[in-house]
């Protein structure tokens, strides 16, 4: 479930999604270590909306162009 109060993900780069989840992590070992279970649940929900668009993201960065997904067939034999 993505946090409600998260919004405008898609100006963030790489780079700030990636130390932003970094940053929640520390909070969530923190909230965990106090015994704050809502606080987790709420920091869950927010690392779940920053890692969804990191996710998302990346496969856009790595998803072949038109034309790039063929130009490796005839490099490789593997018969």
């Amino acid at each position: 479930m993505e946090h409600p109060f998260i919004h405008n993900l898609e100006d963030m780069t790489l780079e700030q999604l990636g130390s932003k989840v970094s940053e929640l992590h520390k909070k969530l070992a923190i909230a965990h270590r106090m015994g704050n279970s809502y606080l987790c649940d709420q920091i869950r929900m927010a690392l779940n909306s920053y890692n969804n668009k990191y996710q998302q993201k990346m496969k856009t960065l790595t998803a072949p162009k038109s034309g790039e997904a063929d130009s490796f067939n005839d490099k490789i034999d593997i018969s």
